[in-house]
């Protein structure tokens, strides 16, 4: 049986890796005062000094507030994007058909 990874929110992560960034805890006593390994807190310090730089993660959720609004807007923009694919070949399928049905009825 294999063990379950616990879980934890965006908001915890970004309060345990500011125990290190910005409350001078080392790693290890971060780690301590959370219960948390120590790869998962340097994951953390890491993702969140790159979101304080400017940088937007990939494939991880966002600790800041401003960069979950990004992701939160980039996954907008997908989906309008794809409702927009679907709805040009509609329109394409469509128009497909009222031709064909313009040609039929010209006979």
């Amino acid at each position: 049986m294999s063990k379950k990874r616990p879980v934890f929110s965006p908001e915890f992560k970004r309060e345990a890796a500011e125990l290190v960034t910005e409350k001078g805890y080392s790693i290890l006593e971060a780690c301590e005062a959370r219960g948390v390994s120590e790869s998962a807190l340097r994951r953390w310090v890491d993702q969140l000094t790159k979101e304080l730089s400017g940088q937007t993660p990939e494939g991880a959720k966002a600790l800041t507030a401003e960069h979950q609004e990004i992701q939160r807007l980039k996954a907008k923009i997908k989906d309008l994007e794809e409702d927009n694919e679907i709805l040009k070949k509609a329109t394409a399928l469509f128009a497909t058909h009222d031709k064909e049905r313009s040609k039929l009825s010209r006979r």
